[in-house]
C-alpha cells in the first residue's frame, strides 16, 4: 500500500491521529521536500513520530518514482506531504503512476494554506483561482499571473498567491556542467511578491493599459500560517512591499469585493487602521 501523508502547517504534532498510525506502520517513510516546507525540521517529525524520514526531492520524486512504487508494491509505504496531499498538483502524478501499476494507495488529509488562509478572515468561498508568484530573473519576468489576479479581481474574487521556493536548485552554469552543486533555499516574502506586482503596475500604465490592481488595493501578507509565531499583516499593495513579516513561507492575497464581515476581520491585522476608511469600503458588497 502507498500511503499519502497531509502533515499539516505547523510542527511535528499537526499529523493527524490517522496519519501517523499509518507512518508507524510503514516500512519505508518518504517526506517531500521541494513544495513546502514546516517549521521544524526532519530530526525532530523523526522523533515524534518514532521513524527514520527518507528526503525526497524533486530529483529523486521525477527520477526514481518507480523505485519508490516498487518498494510499496511488496510493503506499506507513506509518502509525506506537508499541508494536504494534493496541495500540490505533483502528487496526482504519483498516484497515477501507482494505479497503472496495479499499487493500491490510500490518502489521508490535513489542512493546507488552501483553506487555512481563513485565518485572516476573508471567506473561502469568495476566492477565485489561485496563482503562483515566481522569482524574477535578469532574463525571465513573466507576468502571467497578473493577468489572473486582475481576472479574480474583475470578477469580486480574491486571490491566494501562492509565493515561490527555490530549494535544491542549480545555477545554469552548474546545470550545463552537470556539476551537482546547489544554490542555498530561497522563500519569496511578501515584500518581494508585492514589489514585483508594483512593478507590472508601472509596465502596464507605460503600455497605456489602465490596471485593475493598483498601489492602493488592499491586500493581506501571512506568513508562517499555523505556526504559534503565525502572521498577518492587511493594507495596500504599496504597505505590503514594506511590512516585515519575518520568516518564511510566506503568502500574499488580493483581495476582490468584501462583505462588511470580511473587512472587519481585516482591520483587525492592519498594518494602519485609516487605510480601511479611506480605501476598502469602495469594495464592499
Amino acid at each position: 500500500m502507498l500511503y499519502l501523508v497531509g502533515l499539516g502547517l505547523g510542527d511535528a504534532k499537526d499529523i493527524t491521529v490517522k496519519g501517523l498510525e499509518a507512518v508507524r506502520r510503514c516500512r519505508r517513510v518518504y517526506l517531500e521536500a521541494y513544495t513546502s516546507v514546516l517549521t521544524v525540521g526532519k530530526e525532530a517529525l523523526e522523533e515524534f513520530y518514532g521513524k527514520e524520514l527518507i528526503l525526497a526531492d524533486r530529483e529523486m520524486v521525477e527520477q526514481e518514482a518507480d523505485s519508490l512504487l516498487k518498494e510499496a508494491d511488496v510493503c506499506d509505504v507513506a509518502f509525506l506531504v506537508v499541508g494536504d496531499p494534493f496541495g500540490a498538483t505533483t502528487h496526482s502524478d504519483l498516484v497515477l503512476r501507482a494505479v497503472k501499476l496495479g499499487i493500491p494507495y490510500k490518502v489521508i488529509h490535513n489542512a493546507s494554506i488552501m483553506n487555512a488562509v481563513g485565518c485572516c478572515g476573508l471567506q473561502l468561498y469568495n476566492f477565485g483561482e489561485a496563482v503562483s508568484i515566481v522569482f524574477w530573473t535578469d532574463t525571465w519576468k513573466p507576468e502571467s499571473f497578473f493577468d489572473k489576479i486582475e481576472k479574480n479581481r474583475q470578477n469580486g474574487m480574491h486571490t491566494l498567491c501562492l509565493l515561490d521556493i527555490k530549494v535544491k536548485e542549480q545555477s545554469l552554469e552548474n546545470l550545463i556542467k552537470g556539476r551537482k552543486i546547489y544554490e542555498p533555499p530561497r522563500y519569496m516574502s511578501v515584500n518581494q511578491a508585492a514589489e514585483q506586482l508594483l512593478a507590472i503596475i508601472q509596465n502596464r500604465r507605460l503600455q497605456g493599459e489602465k490596471p485593475e490592481i493598483t498601489e492602493d488595493t488592499i491586500c493581506v501578507g501571512l506568513a508562517r500560517v499555523g505556526a504559534p509565531d503565525e502572521k498577518i499583516a492587511s493594507g495596500t499593495l504599496q504597505q505590503m512591499s514594506t511590512v516585515e513579516l519575518g520568516a518564511p513561507l510566506h503568502s500574499l492575497i488580493v483581495t476582490g469585493n468584501m462583505h462588511p464581515l470580511e473587512l472587519e476581520m481585516l482591520k483587525l491585522f492592519s498594518v494602519d487602521s485609516s487605510t480601511f476608511e479611506n480605501n476598502a469600503c469602495q469594495r464592499t458588497t
